[in-house]
């Protein structure tokens, strides 16, 4: 009776852990993008590339900044935070629908993560990172944001 209730422990446990999202070691870190030196095309073209992000973007506010969802299963962290979309403007560039106000800057680009704003910061800011972080929603969601070099 005893083995049989360890089996079905174990089994449980087994069948938890295959619905988990894949550990860590497996996503795509972002942070060395993130650190300000580059520009929107660089941080968006190699992951519309590589498929890490679905290539219509999934909302283009008035200011231009696409949001682009992550691919189904690309894990994609920044500073230890999964990814929720993937943010970028650049002008003049075929990547980017135009939106119908004023453009943020010339090329803008980040992240928006699943996470609270001061942990986000605090991971950003020990990495080096020169992004600016913003609250989106308390306690779920933050931006990090690079508006150029």
């Amino acid at each position: 009776m005893k083995i049989s209730a360890t089996y079905a422990w174990v089994t449980a446990l087994a069948a938890f852990a295959a619905g988990l999202p894949p550990v860590s070691s497996y996503a795509y870190a972002l942070d060395p993008q993130l650190d300000c030196r580059s520009n929107a095309h660089a941080f968006i073209a190699p992951l519309l590339k590589d498929q890490y992000i679905d290539p219509k973007p999934m909302r283009v506010e008035a200011n231009s900044v696409n949001a682009f969802r992550p691919a189904h299963g690309s894990n994609l962290t920044a500073f230890g935070f999964r990814v929720y979309a993937v943010l970028g403007y650049e002008h003049d560039d075929a990547l980017f629908k135009r939106g119908n106000g004023q453009p943020v800057r010339d090329s803008a680009y980040g992240v928006v993560v699943i996470g609270p704003t001061e942990s986000v910061e605090a991971q950003a800011h020990q990495a080096g990172s020169g992004a600016v972080i913003h609250q989106i929603v308390p306690l779920l969601l933050t931006a990090i944001f690079c508006s150029g070099p």
